[in-house]
């Protein structure tokens, strides 16, 4: 026989500073039918006392940990997951793609390549089922058995019309939140996969280290949000302080600010898609509204919603929404998501017409 559901008021809060640094943790972990994720995106409802809380809630955004998937979760907003290192998306058609292989790593060890399809996990069929279910079994579950570092996953892979299947080990990676290249001349581009800790400080260190007389391309293809405090702290980046975000806890209402010194002269583009949501979506909204960028790309997922951990008396935790965030010019983006200032539809060269806007924006000196 289940437990009776405890009553919201008897939850006992995380400490103060995991309820702080852990708004919009929870979107790493349960990601979405859309857009590019990372394995450690794929996350599940747990059992427990936060399992019926969730159950019972009505709340989209909620999700139910054990102990062990939210020490997980504190591992992944480090940049750690246990994984093989492949990062999928589905395509137009349903498929199930393979759109990076993290180097070093299991997969490609393996020799999964990117643009291979998943057909099946562990002899399961994907056709039909949304991208975070292969994910979650790409990644495996932290309750099961057989699952963790050093375990294998069988995958069915098809590439050019020919198919097989290969055993790829799980593995503790490590992902790099933040990349910078210059591959052509006077672009600088800026990828940030997700908002954990420390990415704010790389994103300034980037933008400090861009070569006169470049333009920048940051790159949000694909970032399923983060740490809320590192987006606010990213637009520091780009901002000379001023708002950056309005968001409520429980209906009290609280301010993001960016710190005065950023960078506001360098001409700048954002990339975003419909993978680009939550902490990813509050930065867009904030350089778009300031007009410090041009957005470039399809519209992005849509999730302006907060939430924040509680640990339940069995140790497990739940994740609830506890308000939502509004960009500095009062819009909340929940399910109509970012409007660009030039539309990409899915499937177009959105980096090409990326391209094309920097080369017409002035440099300054």
């Amino acid at each position: 026989m289940s437990r009776p559901c405890h009553d919201i008021s008897s939850r006992r809060p995380l400490r103060r500073g995991a309820a702080l640094t852990c708004v919009f943790a929870g979107v790493l972990i349960t990601g979405a039918a859309t857009g590019s994720w990372p394995e450690y995106a794929g996350g599940h409802e747990s059992g427990g006392d936060a399992g019926q809380l969730v159950s019972r809630s009505g709340d989209r955004w909620a999700t139910a940990y054990s102990p062990e998937e939210y020490a997980a979760v504190a591992r992944s907003l480090e940049g750690e997951y246990v994984g093989t290192g492949i990062a999928v998306v589905r395509t137009a058609d349903g498929r199930i793609e393979v759109s990076e292989v993290h180097e070093d790593s299991p997969a490609e060890h393996a020799g999964i390549l990117p643009g291979d399809e998943i057909r099946t996990i562990d002899g399961a069929g994907l056709d039909g089922q949304p991208v975070t279910d292969a994910v979650g079994r790409l990644r495996g579950s932290d309750r099961e058995e057989h699952a963790g570092p050093g375990s294998t996953v069988l995958l069915g892979v098809v590439r050019d019309g020919g198919s097989w299947e290969v055993e790829v080990e799980r593995a503790r990676l490590s992902v790099e939140p933040v990349t910078v290249a210059r591959e052509e001349p006077g672009v600088t581009r800026i990828h940030v996969g997700a908002f954990t800790r420390g990415s704010a400080e790389r994103v300034r260190a980037a933008v400090d280290a861009v070569e006169p007389g470049d333009v920048i391309l940051l790159d949000l293809r694909g970032n399923a949000g983060g740490l809320l405090t590192e987006a606010a702290d990213a637009a520091s980046a780009f901002l000379d302080g001023g708002l950056v975000a309005t968001y409520e806890v429980r209906g009290t209402e609280h301010a993001l600010h960016a710190d005065p010194g950023g960078d506001t002269r360098t001409p700048l583009v954002v990339l975003v898609d419909g993978g680009t949501m939550s902490s990813a979506e509050m930065l867009t909204g904030a350089l778009q509204d300031r007009n410090r960028a041009v957005i470039v790309g399809s519209r992005t997922f849509g999730k302006g919603s907060v939430q924040m951990p509680s640990e339940q008396p069995d140790g497990s935790v739940a994740e609830l929404t506890v308000g939502r965030y509004v960009t500095p010019s009062g819009r909340t983006v929940d399910d109509d998501g970012i409007v660009p200032d030039l539309v990409v539809e899915p499937g177009g060269d959105a980096e090409a017409e990326a391209r094309t806007v920097l080369a017409g924006l002035d440099t300054v000196p």
